[in-house]
Formats: C-alpha cells, structure tokens, sequence
C-alpha cells in the first residue's frame, strides 16, 4: 500500500541542534529509501518540512518508519500519514455507457 507521510516541523532547531541532529536525520531518511519503504520524497514549499511516498502494509507500519526518524525523537518534528491510491472515479470516463 501507498502513504503520504506529511512531516511538519513542530519546534524551530537552533544552529547547534541542526548540526547535532541533521548528521543522523539524512543517513536514516536515504536508509528508508535504499529499503523501498520511501519511494518518493519532497521538500514542502508552505512550510519547514517534507513529504514522503512511503510504501507499508498498513499505516501503522508507515507511521512507525517515519516516526523513528531522528528529527521525531528529539522532538523537532511530526507526521500525518494517510492512504493514497489510483484516482479510482476516472474510470467512469472509459467505461461504456
């Protein structure tokens, strides 16, 4: 199954925190995609953070792979992660009428 995982940044990291934390936070996040389990992922042009196209067997599963990422433990920053699937209603469009 297909996740977004929406990663939001809950409290500002300051110059020290960025170096301590984002060393562990990059090896973790390119782990996750060299394992397949984030198969796509992008900066957010809104605000401080990121989205991932994560691939699980349910949502717990996603969830627990992004929340076991470092900027979550220390406390920097959090996900919503919900289902997303093939744009099911377009098939109204080829079929007979």
């Amino acid at each position: 199954m297909k996740f977004f995982a929406i990663g939001s940044i809950t409290k500002p990291l300051s110059d020290e925190q960025r170096q301590q934390i984002m060393p562990k936070e990059v090896p973790a996040t390119l782990k996750l995609y060299l394992d397949g389990r984030i198969e796509q992922f992008w900066y957010r042009q809104d605000k401080p953070g990121v989205i991932f196209l994560v691939e699980a067997g349910s949502a717990e599963q996603a969830q627990t792979a992004v929340e076991a990422l470092p900027l979550v433990t220390e406390g920097f920053a959090q996900y919503e992660v919900f289902p997303v699937g093939p744009l099911a209603p377009l098939g109204m469009l080829i079929q007979p009428r």
